[in-house]
């Protein structure tokens, strides 16, 4: 009986950026990702609904924000 183990074509950069986010100067960088990044996403979810969605596909989805956070003139 043979086994047959498959692996993602990017796994290999997943689990570098695994090890890397535990050492020390890297740990207080991503320590901060909260204050910044995750902090525009929840924004977006609670006051533009991106919560939940009624559209079907990649594309609906990738136009939805470019319209919400399109400057008004």
């Amino acid at each position: 009986m043979i086994k047959v183990v498959t692996r993602h074509v990017g796994q290999d950069y997943l689990e570098e950026a695994e090890e890397l986010r535990h050492v020390r100067g890297v740990k207080d960088i991503y320590a901060k990702r909260k204050e910044t990044i995750e902090r525009v996403f929840g924004l977006s979810k609670e006051v533009f609904g991106f919560r939940y969605t009624m559209l079907i596909g990649k594309r609906s989805m990738e136009i939805t924000p470019a319209l919400t956070y399109a400057p008004i003139i």
